[in-house]
This record gives structure tokens, C-alpha cells and sequence, in this order.
């Protein structure tokens, strides 16, 4: 079967960036993150980011561009993996998928370059349809909890939103079982106690207006429904599809998206 795959799998395709098209047969390489998951092993609090190569070739050991970070780093323990058994691996091509050793560097759509300052775009982004406030159940866990939520969430199943300064959060998915498994591993791997209070918003919109005073104005009258993402972005959480439709109707000159890659630039 494994070999039936390999033979009708598609081959590496070109991709779309901010800046032209990459192709798999460019000498330079060029990949981006689309996976990171934390404690892959437990008892070594590990956090692997999963990088697909696009171009060129990857090499262990050899220096390449972070273009988010504009800095430089290089990689001496790369994994390829199959099941739960993962090998150090000294190169790789278009089409692998790469585990990379991370200590919080990564975020899911970030690219790495042979020097190029471009990212990939059209990396799967969801605006969330379930959103429940994070309830702490143990006060001395706060930093636990503070620490799992930024860690799971990173891994792109949910997305985090906080309120009022911080004090409320709020995730977000897509799913109810996603709910479960969050409240399981906060509970299991970073010892935090938490129960999930839903919330009665439809869809999350990342906020945006060349109009600084008419964001600021929206942003103050519509507070309760107002929330910062994980970067500091301003997210409109809408209770219905009419009040949605409605806000973007009466504010014209802000304006309203479905997904946080507008936020991503260039370097």
C-alpha cells in the first residue's frame, strides 16, 4: 500500500509568497512551518517545530535566515520522523518534512531562506466558530497555566484571545473535542486545573483601518466585544452573522478579516 501511495502521491508543486513563485528544483532552499508541537516527548519538555521544504536542499549543521526574526540560525539535531520513531537526519529535500529542535523561535507560517526575505502565503489559518473563557480552577497554577496556554495554542489547533488587560482568555476552535484534549494535556503536562465557560460570539475578525481615530472609536464602543490575539492584534468577536454584517455596514473604513495573515509582512 505504502508503495501504491509513493507512486500516485502527487510530486512537490510550486508555491505562492509574498514576493514570486517558489519552485522545487531552485537551488536555494526555502520551507516554512506549518505544524509545532510541544512535550512531543514528556519527560524531556521537547518542542518541535515541522518544517516542509519547498526548494533547495536542507542541510544540518548550515546557517539559514528566519525572515520573521530576521536573524540567522542553524540546526544541529534535524528529525524526520515515522510513527513515534524520529532519526537525526543530515539533509533533506523538497517534499520532506523536517522536525526542528525549538525553544519558542517558531510560530506556524514562518519561513526560513538561504537569505531571500519572502514568506509563504496561503499557509491554513482558521478564524475559530467556538469560543469558551478559560477558567482556573487552581490559583497557585497560574503560571502553569499561563505557560500551556501560549505552548498549546502555538501548535495551531486553537487560537488564544485575551481581554481586559489580560484577564479574561478566551480560546477559540473550531471543534468541541478540541476543548477536551487542551483541558486534558493542561492538566496532564503542565499540571493546571481548568474548566471551559462558553462564550456566545460566531466568528472572530482581525481588525483593521487606515483611519487610526475610527479604529480607536469602534475599539472603545464595542469593548465587550473586543480582544487582543496572541501578538497583540485587535480582534472583533462578533455574536451573530447579522451583527457582523451590520458593524461592517455601519464602519466602512474599517476593515474586517477572516484570517490574522494580514498581518504578516514582509521583511
Amino acid at each position: 500500500m505504502l508503495e501504491t501511495f509513493i507512486r500516485i502521491a502527487p510530486t512537490p508543486q510550486c508555491r505562492p509568497t509574498s514576493e514570486r513563485e517558489i519552485c522545487p528544483g531552485e537551488d536555494k532552499l526555502s520551507g516554512f512551518v506549518f505544524k509545532i508541537h510541544a512535550n512531543l516527548d514528556p519527560k524531556h519538555r521537547d518542542r518541535i517545530a515541522f518544517m516542509r521544504v519547498c526548494s533547495g536542499k536542507f542541510e544540518r549543521n548550515k546557517y539559514y535566515h528566519h525572515v520573521r526574526l530576521d536573524k540567522d540560525v542553524r540546526f544541529s539535531n534535524p528529525y524526520s520522523f515515522l510513527a513515534r520513531q524520529k532519526d537525526i537526519i543530515s539533509e533533506a529535500y523538497p517534499g520532506d518534512v523536517v522536525g526542528l529542535f525549538d525553544t519558542g523561535n517558531f510560530k506556524i507560517g514562518d519561513t526560513l531562506t538561504e537569505g531571500e526575505s519572502f514568506y509563504f502565503t496561503g499557509i491554513p489559518s482558521f478564524s475559530p466558530e467556538i469560543f469558551k473563557e478559560v477558567i482556573n480552577k487552581d490559583p497557585m497554577k497560574t503560571k502553569q497555566l499561563e505557560k500551556g496556554l501560549l505552548q498549546l495554542t502555538d501548535e495551531g489547533v486553537a487560537q488564544l484571545f485575551t481581554q481586559f488587560s489580560g484577564n479574561k482568555k478566551i480560546i477559540g476552535c473550531v471543534g468541541e473535542l478540541q476543548f477536551e484534549v487542551i483541558q486534558y494535556r493542561l492538566l496532564h503536562e503542565y499540571g493546571a486545573s481548568v474548566q471551559f465557560n462558553t462564550l456566545p460570539f460566531y466568528k472572530a475578525c482581525w481588525i483593521t483601518s487606515n483611519d487610526a481615530q475610527k479604529l480607536f472609536e469602534f475599539t472603545r464602543f464595542k469593548s465587550s466585544n473586543i480582544a487582543d490575539d496572541k501578538d497583540g492584534h485587535l480582534v472583533y468577536l462578533a455574536q451573530s452573522e447579522w451583527f457582523l454584517n451590520t458593524e461592517r455596514n455601519n464602519n466602512p473604513e474599517i476593515e474586517f478579516h477572516f484570517t490574522s495573515e494580514i498581518h504578516k509582512e514582509a521583511v
